[in-house]
């Protein structure tokens, strides 16, 4: 594991894919994300199964989520986030919603609100996506989401149609 220095705060990646063998490129991020200087694993959710958003016309995603404890900057964990996605063939710019191999999402950092034109967190429509909000909770279940609320509120108001844990002999594979 990675050094952390005193100065942290917890942030939370979304992780998702559906191409490739999702779920190993879902484990293999997991890895390159721990072995980052100064990010250190605090949680990691179970697997989930979700209908694409966008076209229908692609696989099932498998999405997770991870929290941390990091002493980067948000942006320097954006960057280093989008190097592992690029070192597992993510091809960016192509279509909106569509297939990929890696899709990681800085979704929380500490409780800054951060509105950039590389970055925002709270991650958009967070409080509406099931495949985000249920391994959010696998996480932490008592997490206040900033400006949304509380975490707990946002899954009841939340649909899960088209969600589904996969159970350990699928998320073994």
């Amino acid at each position: 594991m990675s050094s952390v220095s005193p100065h942290t705060l917890t942030a939370f990646i979304g992780l998702g894919s559906n191409l490739e063998s999702p779920i190993a490129q879902l484990k293999s991020a997991r890895l390159a994300i721990n072995a980052l200087d100064n990010v250190q694993e605090l949680a990691f959710s179970s697997l989930y199964a979700s209908t694409p958003m966008g076209s229908q016309d692609q696989p099932d995603y498998v999405n997770a989520v991870m929290s941390v404890a990091a002493s980067l900057t948000p942006l320097e964990l954006l960057y280093a986030l989008q190097a592992i996605e690029l070192e597992h063939g993510r091809v960016r710019g192509v279509q909106r919603w569509g297939a990929r191999t890696l899709d990681l999402d800085v979704l929380l950092y500490g409780d800054q609100h951060i509105d950039m034109p590389e970055l925002t967190v709270p991650h958009r429509g967070i409080a509406e996506r099931a495949f985000v909000l249920v391994p959010l909770s696998d996480c932490d279940a008592d997490l206040l989401i900033p400006g949304k609320g509380k975490l707990s509120d946002l899954l009841i108001k939340c649909s899960i149609v088209g969600l589904r844990k996969l159970n350990e002999d699928e998320s073994s594979s």
